[in-house]
């Protein structure tokens, strides 16, 4: 019943649904030998693959300001990361993914496709989806930037600013104890963030820097599946 579990919670249950949205399909593909997805089946698998990778970030982003206020402002942790409070946090998370998710989705139906066309990628990933429109993809390209902007680079920045704070906390503990305890709560939450926002961008660096397409599958199996997976064994082994 304490912040940090209640966000983990939420943050288990994402990397499920995360998960989820691309694996299972991925295994029936394998089984019965057919790569075909319908329109509409494409078009859903963008809008919750958008939807729970924004709520990897934010979820990550609260995890790091309840580890800031508990090192920081130990005193006023009860106060501040109170039921109500990390309540509402949660339910915004959930309402700005999906509002951020709805913008970018609804902005590919508008968009004309040929009959038949082969997306070079385990799932439909909407940047992928976009190189192979005959329409014009300026508007799409500039939801994707704002979206990105809002919902993958402010979060990341607050979760550094956060660290930082901590940081500067810690350094000034005189005693080896007191460090080693302040550092140890937030080893689990800083070793997540570096693996996903790592294969995050590993994605889409490799992505850009390179055209080869088994070097971005590779990415995406690691950022896709095995991040969602590795969580739960770094939260346990912690506790």
């Amino acid at each position: 019943h304490t912040p940090m579990y209640f966000f983990l919670s939420n943050l288990s249950l994402v990397d499920i649904c995360f998960t989820s949205t691309t694996v299972p399909k991925m295994l029936v593909n394998i089984q019965t030998q057919s790569r075909a997805i319908t329109y509409e089946g494409c078009i859903t698998q963008i809008f919750f693959f958008i939807v729970f990778g924004c709520l990897d970030n934010l979820l990550l982003t609260i995890m790091a300001y309840d580890r800031f206020v508990a090192i920081c402002h130990p005193l006023h942790y009860a106060v501040i990361m109170s039921p109500r409070f990390c309540g509402l946090l949660a339910l915004g998370s959930w309402c700005i993914s999906v509002m951020g998710s709805l913008l970018e989705t609804l902005t590919v139906l508008r968009l004309s496709f040929c009959t038949n066309i082969e997306i070079p990628h385990l799932f439909c990933d909407l940047p992928e989806v976009l190189k192979l429109t005959c329409s014009d993809p300026l508007v799409n390209n500039m939801v994707v930037y704002f979206v990105t902007i809002v919902l993958a680079v402010f979060p990341l920045s607050g979760i550094l600013f956060s660290y930082a704070q901590i940081l500067s906390s810690i350094l000034r503990i005189s005693s080896a104890g007191g460090k080693y305890k302040a550092f140890s709560t937030c080893g689990s939450h800083l070793s997540v963030v570096s693996l996903f926002y790592g294969t995050g961008l590993g994605v889409y660096l490799s992505s850009a820097a390179t055209s080869s397409s088994r070097t971005s599958l590779v990415a995406s199996v690691m950022y896709t599946m095995v991040t969602p997976m590795l969580n739960p064994f770094i939260y346990s082994l912690r506790n």
